[in-house]
C-alpha cells in the first residue's frame, strides 16, 4: 500500500470538509472548479463516496476539498484525530487501485499513548 496523504485533523477539516493540497496527490485529473467523486472503503470494507473539489487560494494555493461529512459524523472523528488515505493495488479487480481510508486516535493505556483505529 502506498500512503497518497496523512495529517492530524484540525477543526475546519471536521466542520467544512477536509484540505488536502494538491501537491501531495500528483497530478489530478480536474481543473479548478471541476468536481469529482471519490471512491474510499474504510477497514470494515465498507465503501464511502466522497466529493471532491479542486479549490485554490493565495495563501495554500490549489487543493483539493473533499466533502466527507457524513463520514465524519458516523465515526464521530475529533481534532487531533490522524487521518490517513492510502492506494493499494488490487491484482484480482478489474479497477487496479483501491482507495482506502484510515483513521486512529491517540488514546492513552496504562500510562502509555497508543494509536486505536476509529470503527
Amino acid at each position: 500500500m502506498t500512503t497518497l496523504f496523512s495529517k492530524s485533523l484540525t477543526k475546519v477539516d471536521i466542520e467544512n470538509g477536509l484540505s488536502i493540497p494538491a501537491s501531495t496527490l500528483g497530478p489530478l485529473p480536474f481543473q479548478e472548479g471541476h468536481s469529482m467523486n471519490m471512491h474510499v472503503h474504510d477497514g470494515n470494507g465498507q465503501e464511502w463516496i466522497f466529493s471532491c473539489s479542486i479549490k485554490g487560494n493565495e495563501s495554500v494555493g490549489r487543493f483539493l476539498s473533499v466533502g466527507w461529512i457524513e463520514f465524519v459524523r458516523e465515526r464521530n472523528l475529533q481534532v487531533d484525530d490522524n487521518v490517513t488515505i492510502l492506494e493499494e493495488v488490487m491484482n484480482n479487480r478489474a479497477t487496479g487501485t483501491w482507495i482506502k481510508i484510515e483513521v486512529k486516535r491517540k488514546i492513552r493505556l496504562f500510562g502509555k499513548d497508543i494509536w486505536a483505529d476509529v470503527k
